[in-house]
This record gives structure tokens, C-alpha cells and sequence, in this order.
């Protein structure tokens, strides 16, 4: 069990170090209704990845057979993924602002103060199950659990490992606003800032990083 939590640590702190998503909860916690918008936004995103998990559990069970079809299909799945992971770096890296330039956020963020507590739900669940780089992250932490061959209780205790640090950044920033709201602005507000400024930069290392760990174990498991 050590070695599956092991092997999915990179992609938990992919999806736990995602901007988008804890620039958006920053800017939750900002509105007047940020107690209930910022815990149903935390809420949707754990949903979301614990649904996604499981479903992939499913679909990827038998895979601890390592001459199985669904051991070469896990295995073929990271290698893609990899590859699209190392795309997207490079694209990342291409359309980085320039100096002088303001990084671009999407225009979502500009109405989250008028978001209901059903729609902060639904933006969390999606911003973690849905979003693909998300959803890909999750799949391969998921699936390279199936392979392990771990007991039931082993797989749901490595998984909420993968879901909790996953959620960290998310959750995190909303207990801490529920525990001490005012000396949480300014943190939060210096965390927000630097997530907007180097958004790009985040996201292209991630990309990179987790690019290279997925290519490199899918080939490896073919080659053996």
C-alpha cells in the first residue's frame, strides 16, 4: 500500500496544486456569502474526486493482472497521457504572458460573487471530475491503484490519501476561513496573487513533471 500511495503522490499534488480552482475559492471566501459559497465549492470539488476515483476503480478492476487487457489498456492510458501531458506543457510555455503582461483568467471569475450555493457545488464537482486535466490525474492515480492489487480496505484507504492531499489547497483555505476569517485576507489574498501571476508557470512544470512520470511508467510496464 506504501508503494501504490507513493506512486500516485505526483498526480495528487497535480490536482492539489491546480490555480484555477484555488483562485476561485480565494474569490469565494472575498463574497458576503463566502461561509456558504466557499464550503459547498470545497464540498463539489471532493465529490468530484471520489466519484471520478471510483468510477475509474471500476472500470480499470482486473488490472492487477499485469497480462491482462486491462493492465495493457492502464498502461497505454498513461502512456497517452504523458504525451498530451508534454503537449500541454509546451503549449503552456508558448502562450505564457509576457513581461508586462497580466496573466488571462477565465471570465467565470469576474460573477463568482454572484454565485448560489447549488452553482459553487456544481463548480467545484466539475472543476475536479470534470476539468480534463483533472479527470486525467485522477484516472492514472486510480488506475496505477487498480494495478497494485491492493485489498479492498487497502485501495479505499490509498485513495482517500490521494483525495484529501488532492485537497488540500481547496479545502484547506475554507477551514481556515472558517476558523479565523479575518487574519485568513491577507494570506489567502498573498496566495491568490501569486497563483494569478504565475499561473503558467505552475502549470507548465506540473505538466511537465507528471508528463515525463506517466510516459516514462506506461513504457516501462509495456517494455517489461
Amino acid at each position: 500500500m506504501i508503494q501504490a500511495i507513493g506512486d500516485l503522490l505526483p498526480s495528487a499534488l497535480g490536482v492539489a496544486l491546480s490555480p484555477v480552482p484555488i483562485i476561485a475559492v480565494i474569490l469565494m471566501l472575498g463574497t458576503p456569502k463566502a461561509r456558504t459559497t466557499g464550503s459547498m465549492f470545497a464540498i463539489g470539488w471532493i465529490a468530484g474526486l471520489v466519484i471520478a476515483s471510483a468510477i475509474v476503480l471500476v472500470l480499470t478492476s482486473g488490472a492487477s493482472d499485469p497480462d491482462s487487457a486491462t493492465s495493457t489498456g492502464v498502461n497505454w492510458f498513461q502512456v497517452v497521457m504523458g504525451v498530451l501531458f508534454l503537449l500541454l506543457a509546451l503549449k503552456q510555455w508558448r502562450s505564457r504572458p509576457q513581461p508586462g503582461e497580466e496573466a488571462e483568467l477565465p471570465k467565470w471569475m469576474a460573477t463568482i460573487d454572484t454565485f448560489t450555493p447549488g452553482k459553487s457545488l456544481g463548480l467545484g464537482a466539475l472543476l475536479s471530475g470534470v476539468n480534463p486535466k483533472n479527470l486525467a490525474l485522477t484516472a492514472a492515480a486510480a488506475a496505477s491503484v487498480a494495478q497494485a492489487g491492493l485489498s479492498g480496505a487497502d485501495t479505499v484507504v490509498t485513495m482517500a490519501v490521494f483525495v484529501v492531499i488532492g485537497s488540500l489547497t481547496v479545502a484547506g483555505p475554507v477551514v481556515f476561513y472558517l476558523v479565523a476569517s479575518k487574519r485568513a485576507v491577507g494570506p489567502l489574498g498573498s496566495i491568490k496573487d501569486f497563483m494569478s501571476v504565475h499561473n503558467s508557470a505552475i502549470m507548465m512544470i506540473l505538466l511537465l513533471v507528471l508528463g515525463v512520470k506517466l510516459l516514462g511508467q506506461g513504457m516501462g510496464a509495456l517494455g517489461g
